[in-house]
């Protein structure tokens, strides 16, 4: 199997070691947008999509910084491989129409969100969607982490794309897996209200705050997100009208108004690449055409997240 990387850093090591347990015997390369960055072990550089287009990939992946990942998805469309995009599939709706041409040209596309991959967040899914009349009242997402933590060893952590609002980072696109899963349990909402901020004490340029609204017809989801937290939380909160379940996904539980486990997942959070992989890699081996979390299926979460007003 050959495989294209396109961007090395921090999480395309993950993918990496993702395709690596799916089979050991892949050959890896990767696409470098110049000679003077570090190699990496066991990866081929290759320097020019005409190399690429001499070799031939089964698939490629997409990990560069999120404001370069629609030159890079126009770049690879000719080769017509199948896409694993890491999330958010763009840095901006604007490129939905690119997302689309796939679409119209039958390349298979997957958008990395590798939460949808976490059973507890699979059972919570089962559960909504098999159990109509357990009323659904409210639904309260937190995720709070702390930014400079994210990439040991790295000199100024406010130079990695996640601070940079240039590179497409801000907590509202890098912490979108947590809208993305409210919208895969429950749906696309019928409206959504936003604001961010970057007004803490991290002093980047990037939002280090959000907090969205997603408005259904019976309910409101609030998603509060932050950069700045020390101790991490990442949790959910579903006010049910007879009692309250609590997603804690970091536990991979889900429990009671009583603190009783409803639920106990078996994976954890670091499982879910692999898990992700194997089944991005089964639709590529199945020949599939179709993913439902394309990349025009991402963007209609990345409207929700790039709708907001911003308060500084």
């Amino acid at each position: 199997m050959n495989v294209l990387i396109a961007g090395l850093g921090s999480i395309a090591t993950r993918h990496i070691a993702a395709i690596r347990q799916a089979d050991s015997d892949a050959r890896i390369y990767a696409l470098r947008s110049g000679r003077s960055g570090s190699s990496v072990e066991g990866v081929t550089d290759l320097h020019g999509i005409d190399e690429a287009a001499a070799i031939g990939f089964d698939f490629a992946v997409v990990s560069n910084p999120t404001s370069a990942h629609a030159h890079t998805v126009e770049r690879l469309l000719p080769l017509r491989v199948p896409m694993l995009i890491e999330k958010p599939v763009f840095d901006s709706p604007r490129h939905a129409p690119l997302a689309h041409r796939l679409r119209e040209a039958g390349v298979l596309s997957c958008v990395a969100c590798n939460l949808r991959f976490l059973d507890s967040i699979g059972f919570l899914r089962s559960h909504i969607a098999d159990n109509p009349a357990h009323r659904v009242n409210e639904v309260n997402v937190y995720c709070g982490s702390y930014l400079p933590q994210w990439r040991k060893g790295v000199a100024d952590w406010r130079n990695i794309y996640s601070a940079r609002a240039d590179l497409g980072g801000g907590v509202n696109l890098d912490l979108i897996h947590d809208i993305d899963y409210v919208c895969y349990i429950f749906g696309l909402p019928a409206a959504s209200r936003g604001i961010v901020r970057s007004a803490s004490s991290l002093a980047i340029d990037a939002p280090d705050y959000a907090n969205f609204t997603l408005i259904y017809p019976g309910f409101c989801a609030s998603v509060v997100l932050n950069y700045y937290r020390r101790d991490y939380r990442r949790r959910c909160e579903i006010v049910f009208d007879d009692t309250t379940w609590t997603l804690d996904i970091a536990a991979n539980t889900i429990t009671d108004a009583s603190g009783n486990i409803i639920y106990k997942g078996v994976h954890t959070v670091a499982d879910t690449y692999a898990l992700q992989m194997k089944y991005f890699i089964n639709l590529v081996n199945s020949h599939a055409r179709h993913c439902p979390n394309d990349a025009a299926a991402a963007c209609d979460i990345l409207r929700i997240c790039t709708d907001y007003e911003r308060f500084d």
